[in-house]
């Protein structure tokens, strides 16, 4: 069993976060794609060439760690129009990390973000697993927009089937949803099967992709 959205319970443990997109009524075919736990080599420009085929703009939630070896990919999505934000140095779990040091992760992965992005560019996290403690939410939300999801597509779960993956991502997508894919190694299979057809089929529909 697939949990593509959280419980409704954590949106009031998690007040200030992002979860859909600033055009979530009905009328408004608006999509805010995200991606987790690039950049790499391997798959994040993949990534790029598929939402250019569409005109569509997403935000890179880079892992400080792919961030410090790879930035010539991440400045080249930021070339392309795209946002990147900050999923911690070690993709560490809010949950069982001290907070000291799991501010003191975060920190490392903005120094490395600083040093691609625009001055004054906007400061986005993501929570590795979605993993955050109200206590660490009250004290990154005055720094950091925290951005959350509505559909988690799974893609990194070896054992779901592509075909599946793709049909449980199209059902659950609802105008204003903010949409998790990974640019990972271990998604690859099923992101490579899922994206360009999810782009397709929305972008057929009439919905845009923009940024949060």
């Amino acid at each position: 069993m697939h949990l593509h959205r959280l419980p409704e319970v954590m949106h009031r443990w998690l007040p200030n976060t992002i979860w859909r997109g600033p055009h979530a009524e009905a009328a408004t075919k608006t999509l805010y794609l995200t991606f987790d736990d690039g950049p790499i080599p391997e798959e994040t420009p993949w990534v790029l060439e598929q939402l250019a085929q569409f005109d569509a703009k997403a935000l890179f939630f880079c892992v400080g760690d792919n961030l410090e070896r790879h930035p010539d990919i991440a400045r080249q999505a930021l070339a392309a129009g795209h946002q990147l934000g900050n999923h911690t140095q070690h993709h560490l779990s809010g949950w069982s990390t001290p907070a000291a040091a799991y501010y003191a992760d975060i920190a490392r992965c903005q120094q490395a973000l600083n040093a691609v992005l625009p001055a004054g560019a906007p400061r986005f996290f993501r929570p590795p697993y979605g993993r955050l403690t109200p206590a660490l939410n009250r004290h990154l939300a005055p720094d950091y927009r925290i951005v959350m999801w509505d559909l988690l597509t799974c893609d990194y779960d070896r054992d779901y089937a592509p075909e599946k993956c793709l049909r449980d991502a199209l059902r659950l997508t609802r105008p204003g949803s903010v949409v998790v894919f990974h640019d990972s190694l271990k998604a690859s299979r099923n992101l490579r099967y899922v994206l360009p057809r999810y782009l397709a089929h929305f972008a057929e529909l009439g919905f845009r992709f923009e940024l949060l």
